[in-house]
Protein backbone atom coordinates (compact mmCIF):
# COMPACT_ATOMS: atom_id res chain seq x y z
CA UNK A 1 0.00 0.00 0.00
CA UNK A 2 1.29 3.43 -0.90
CA UNK A 3 1.90 6.00 1.79
CA UNK A 4 2.61 9.74 1.68
CA UNK A 5 5.90 10.45 3.40
CA UNK A 6 7.30 13.88 4.25
CA UNK A 7 11.04 14.58 4.38
CA UNK A 8 13.46 17.40 3.65
CA UNK A 9 15.69 17.09 0.61
CA UNK A 10 18.43 19.66 0.04
CA UNK A 11 16.71 22.05 2.44
CA UNK A 12 13.29 21.72 0.82
CA UNK A 13 10.24 20.08 2.36
CA UNK A 14 8.90 17.37 0.04
CA UNK A 15 6.10 14.84 0.26
CA UNK A 16 6.29 11.65 -1.74
CA UNK A 17 3.59 9.06 -2.25
CA UNK A 18 5.06 5.61 -2.80
CA UNK A 19 5.39 2.22 -1.20
CA UNK A 20 7.07 2.70 2.19
CA UNK A 21 9.75 0.12 1.34
CA UNK A 22 10.76 1.81 -1.94
CA UNK A 23 14.51 2.53 -1.78
CA UNK A 24 15.22 6.19 -1.10
CA UNK A 25 17.57 6.16 -4.12
CA UNK A 26 14.64 5.45 -6.46
CA UNK A 27 12.65 8.33 -5.01
CA UNK A 28 15.58 10.74 -5.30
CA UNK A 29 16.37 9.81 -8.90
CA UNK A 30 12.97 8.95 -10.37
CA UNK A 31 10.55 11.18 -8.47
CA UNK A 32 12.73 14.15 -7.53
CA UNK A 33 15.09 14.11 -10.58
CA UNK A 34 18.21 14.23 -8.39
CA UNK A 35 20.78 12.24 -10.32
CA UNK A 36 23.86 12.80 -8.15
CA UNK A 37 23.35 9.53 -6.26
CA UNK A 38 23.95 6.61 -8.63
CA UNK A 39 22.67 3.06 -8.67
CA UNK A 40 25.69 0.81 -8.33
CA UNK A 41 25.32 -2.47 -6.50
CA UNK A 42 21.88 -2.06 -4.91
CA UNK A 43 23.30 -3.68 -1.76
CA UNK A 44 24.86 -0.72 0.04
CA UNK A 45 28.36 -1.98 -0.70
CA UNK A 46 29.80 0.32 -3.40
CA UNK A 47 28.91 3.81 -2.15
CA UNK A 48 27.73 5.24 -5.49
CA UNK A 49 24.32 6.07 -3.99
CA UNK A 50 25.64 7.87 -0.89
CA UNK A 51 23.64 10.78 0.50
CA UNK A 52 23.96 12.61 3.79
CA UNK A 53 21.07 11.67 6.06
CA UNK A 54 20.81 13.81 9.19
CA UNK A 55 24.51 14.62 8.90
CA UNK A 56 25.73 11.05 8.33
CA UNK A 57 26.84 9.47 5.06
CA UNK A 58 24.24 6.83 4.20
CA UNK A 59 23.60 4.39 1.34
CA UNK A 60 20.30 5.42 -0.22
CA UNK A 61 19.86 2.16 -2.14
CA UNK A 62 19.20 0.25 1.09
CA UNK A 63 17.25 2.88 3.03
CA UNK A 64 13.51 2.49 2.58
CA UNK A 65 11.58 5.68 1.95
CA UNK A 66 9.86 5.21 5.33
CA UNK A 67 13.32 5.27 6.95
CA UNK A 68 13.83 8.83 5.71
CA UNK A 69 10.48 10.12 6.95
CA UNK A 70 10.89 13.45 8.74
CA UNK A 71 14.64 13.45 8.17
CA UNK A 72 17.05 15.75 6.32
CA UNK A 73 18.54 14.30 3.12
CA UNK A 74 21.35 16.07 1.27
CA UNK A 75 22.36 14.93 -2.20
CA UNK A 76 25.27 16.03 -4.37
CA UNK A 77 22.97 18.65 -5.90
CA UNK A 78 22.43 20.12 -2.44
CA UNK A 79 26.10 20.91 -1.92
CA UNK A 80 26.72 23.41 -4.69
CA UNK A 81 26.30 24.20 -8.35
CA UNK A 82 28.60 24.34 -11.34
CA UNK A 83 28.70 28.12 -10.92
CA UNK A 84 29.34 27.94 -7.16
CA UNK A 85 30.67 24.52 -6.17
CA UNK A 86 31.01 23.51 -2.53
CA UNK A 87 34.69 23.49 -1.43
CA UNK A 88 34.68 19.67 -1.42
CA UNK A 89 33.42 19.64 -5.01
CA UNK A 90 35.97 22.29 -5.98
CA UNK A 91 38.80 20.31 -4.40
CA UNK A 92 37.84 17.25 -6.48
CA UNK A 93 37.89 19.45 -9.59
CA UNK A 94 41.22 21.05 -8.66
CA UNK A 95 42.85 17.67 -8.03
CA UNK A 96 41.33 16.14 -11.19
CA UNK A 97 40.05 13.29 -9.05
CA UNK A 98 37.50 11.94 -11.52
CA UNK A 99 37.93 9.59 -14.43
CA UNK A 100 34.64 7.91 -15.26
CA UNK A 101 32.93 9.85 -12.46
CA UNK A 102 30.64 7.05 -11.34
CA UNK A 103 32.03 6.84 -7.81
CA UNK A 104 32.42 10.61 -7.40
CA UNK A 105 29.02 11.11 -5.79
CA UNK A 106 29.88 8.64 -3.05
CA UNK A 107 33.42 9.92 -2.60
CA UNK A 108 32.32 13.56 -2.38
CA UNK A 109 29.37 12.90 -0.07
CA UNK A 110 31.44 10.66 2.20
CA UNK A 111 34.23 13.26 2.28
CA UNK A 112 31.71 16.01 3.10
CA UNK A 113 30.27 13.99 6.00
CA UNK A 114 33.79 13.24 7.27
CA UNK A 115 34.87 16.88 7.11
CA UNK A 116 31.67 18.02 8.84
CA UNK A 117 32.46 15.83 11.84
CA UNK A 118 36.28 16.08 11.64
CA UNK A 119 37.51 19.22 9.87
CA UNK A 120 41.19 18.23 10.11
CA UNK A 121 41.41 14.50 9.43
CA UNK A 122 44.66 12.62 9.11
CA UNK A 123 45.40 10.73 5.91
CA UNK A 124 44.58 7.48 7.73
CA UNK A 125 41.20 8.87 8.82
CA UNK A 126 40.44 9.86 5.23
CA UNK A 127 41.41 6.40 4.00
CA UNK A 128 39.18 4.75 6.60
CA UNK A 129 36.24 7.03 5.78
CA UNK A 130 36.51 6.28 2.06
CA UNK A 131 37.28 2.58 2.44
CA UNK A 132 33.69 1.54 1.80
CA UNK A 133 33.49 3.45 -1.49
CA UNK A 134 34.54 1.51 -4.56
CA UNK A 135 36.46 3.14 -7.42
CA UNK A 136 37.68 1.08 -10.34
CA UNK A 137 39.36 3.84 -12.37
CA UNK A 138 42.54 4.36 -10.38
CA UNK A 139 42.31 7.96 -9.17
CA UNK A 140 42.97 6.92 -5.58
CA UNK A 141 45.83 9.36 -4.97
CA UNK A 142 43.90 12.22 -6.53
CA UNK A 143 40.86 11.42 -4.38
CA UNK A 144 42.97 11.51 -1.22
CA UNK A 145 44.54 14.79 -2.33
CA UNK A 146 41.09 16.21 -3.01
CA UNK A 147 39.82 15.40 0.49
CA UNK A 148 42.93 16.86 2.11
CA UNK A 149 42.63 19.97 -0.10
CA UNK A 150 38.96 20.30 0.88
CA UNK A 151 39.92 20.09 4.55
CA UNK A 152 42.44 22.86 4.01
CA UNK A 153 39.91 24.99 2.11
CA UNK A 154 37.22 24.53 4.72
CA UNK A 155 39.55 25.31 7.64
CA UNK A 156 40.89 28.54 6.14
CA UNK A 157 38.49 31.43 6.71
CA UNK A 158 37.99 33.29 3.46
CA UNK A 159 40.06 30.77 1.51
CA UNK A 160 39.20 30.44 -2.13
CA UNK A 161 39.55 27.38 -4.32
CA UNK A 162 42.08 29.16 -6.51
CA UNK A 163 44.55 29.68 -3.66
CA UNK A 164 47.62 27.76 -4.77
CA UNK A 165 45.71 25.85 -7.47
CA UNK A 166 48.70 23.72 -8.41
CA UNK A 167 49.87 22.94 -4.89
CA UNK A 168 49.84 19.19 -4.29
CA UNK A 169 49.25 17.38 -1.05
CA UNK A 170 51.80 14.70 -0.24
CA UNK A 171 50.15 11.29 -0.39
CA UNK A 172 51.95 8.16 0.81
CA UNK A 173 52.91 5.70 -1.94
CA UNK A 174 50.81 2.95 -0.34
CA UNK A 175 47.66 5.09 -0.39
CA UNK A 176 44.71 3.03 -1.58
CA UNK A 177 41.40 4.35 -0.27
CA UNK A 178 39.31 2.21 -2.59
CA UNK A 179 40.62 -1.28 -1.95
CA UNK A 180 42.23 -1.82 -5.37
CA UNK A 181 44.82 -4.06 -3.73
CA UNK A 182 42.12 -6.68 -3.20
CA UNK A 183 42.06 -6.27 0.58
CA UNK A 184 38.82 -6.08 2.51
CA UNK A 185 38.18 -2.34 2.89
CA UNK A 186 34.71 -2.53 4.33
CA UNK A 187 34.10 -0.62 7.56
CA UNK A 188 34.64 -2.76 10.63
CA UNK A 189 31.05 -2.29 11.81
CA UNK A 190 29.58 -4.20 8.88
Amino acid sequence: MEKTIALRVNGRAVSVTAMADTPLLYILRNDLALNGPKYGCGLGECGACTVILDGVAARSCVIPLAGAEGREVVTLEGLGSSAAPHPVQQAFIDEQAAQCGYCMNGMIMTAKALLDRNPTPTMDEVRRALSGNLCRCGTHVEILRAVMRAARLLSSPGAHHDDQPNARIAVPADADPCGADGGDRRPADR
